[in-house]
């Protein structure tokens, strides 16, 4: 593939898309369009799957030919620099989304996902969808868009002890012998409640339709900068979920937590609390970044692997 040169047509095009409410419209700004170079790109995939090992054995020689592969990845080994590609293909479930975003920490590179796995939120093109996607994002047909994480730290005295990105949600659970947890809660350095509750989650825009969703939280669209905060099976009925502005510095502590318990960052295990630790929860200097191309949208996502679509006759 070589790199898009700009005509009168192509000029002609993009003063049209310059008057689109850039809002709605993200922009495109992966340069391998305009830098007459293939893109280079990093292929990282779940281990030990045969859904994954067959479908990169049918899609390697379309990527292959039409693009630099940096490396693949099928181990998540891969050590990430930030300006070693300009791609990453991700292939598996939403699973190794996650695992892609710890990878890459704080060298975030554009990732297109594609589902070998189940349900599929953020991997949601199938290997089919990806060869009718894969000329169009040769072409530059799609959008970059950024989606907000989360820095979890746990504080023990002066000291951070244990630290993650999150993608999706960063959670606090109490464990054996599962009895209900204070939890001190704090939004910009003030107090603001105490929860009583089996456990706190504390989510993204992308997170929303994940373990906060079973907790009976909302969703959020994607996009949007906020933060989803859900109490886990609160003793207090009038304890709801609440949506608070991604920019708010957020901290709690259990007053008296039990052996086992734990904070979660993306279903894995920060740390363990003792009595007087502290977890904040803030947004993080980076943002995991995914490509769109056309056709994919929330609410489409939402009608396939939700079943949204009831028997409405959709006309597309």
């Amino acid at each position: 593939m070589t790199g898009a040169s700009r005509d009168d047509d192509a000029i002609g095009d993009e003063a049209v898309s310059s008057n689109r409410d850039q809002r709605n419209t993200p922009s495109n700004d992966l340069d391998w369009c305009k830098c007459g170079k293939p893109p280079r790109i990093v292929v990282v995939g779940a281990p030990e799957r045969q859904r994954v090992q067959s479908a990169w054995r049918r899609l390697r020689p379309v990527v292959a030919g039409s693009a630099k592969l940096v490396a693949e990845d099928f181990a998540f080994e891969y050590t990430f620099t930030g300006d070693d590609a300009d791609l990453v293909i991700v292939l598996g479930g939403d699973g190794s989304i996650l695992q892609s975003a710890r990878q890459m920490g704080a060298h975030q590179i554009p990732v297109l996902g594609i589902n070998c796995g189940r349900l599929g939120f953020l991997a949601a093109l199938s290997p089919e969808d990806f060869l009718d996607a894969w000329p169009k994002v040769c072409g530059g047909d799609f959008a970059v868009i950024d989606h907000l994480m989360l820095q979890i730290e746990i504080v023990r005295g002066d000291k951070v002890i244990a630290e993650q990105l999150a993608l999706n949600e960063a959670a606090v659970l109490s464990g054996p012998p599962f009895q209900i947890l204070d939890i001190d809660f704090y939004t910009d350095g003030e107090l603001a409640t105490q929860y009583r509750c089996d456990g706190l989650i504390i989510a993204t825009p992308v997170g929303s339709t994940a373990h906060s969703l079973s907790a009976g939280g909302p969703i959020v669209r994607r996009q949007l900068q906020a933060i989803v905060i859900s109490p886990i099976s609160p003793h207090t009925l009038t304890y709801r979920p609440v949506v608070e502005s991604a920019d708010t510095f957020l901290e709690f502590t259990v007053v008296e937590p039990h052996e086992t318990t734990c904070v979660l960052v993306d279903g894995r295990i920060l740390g363990t609390l003792l009595e007087g630790d502290r977890v904040r929860v803030q947004r993080a200097p980076v943002s995991f970044r995914m490509l769109r191309v056309p056709g994919q949208n929330d609410y489409r996502t939402l009608r396939e692997k939700l079943g949204w679509g009831g028997s409405v006759n959709l006309r597309h």
